[in-house]
């Protein structure tokens, strides 16, 4: 399951992060790792971005991003 697949109010854990380079270091820079807890809060109406709280702050994706963040429940 992927983190653009998680339904609003869900809690889930970083089980892995896909992509190369650049994307996956800001990726990681933001504070999203392996086996970090994120909450999904709010989802705007055509999907993107996607707000989630990490380690205690807000934090927006894009959806393009969240496609390559691997979760588990």
């Amino acid at each position: 399951m992927t983190l653009k697949e998680v339904a609003v109010g869900e809690k889930v854990v970083i089980k892995k992060l896909h992509g190369q380079g650049a994307v996956r270091r800001r990726i990681m820079d933001m504070g999203i790792t392996k086996g970090t807890a994120v909450t999904v809060r709010k989802v705007a109406p055509l999907g993107d971005p996607i707000e989630l709280t990490v380690r205690g702050y807000e934090l927006s994706i894009r959806k393009k991003d969240a496609e390559m963040i691997e979760v588990e429940v």
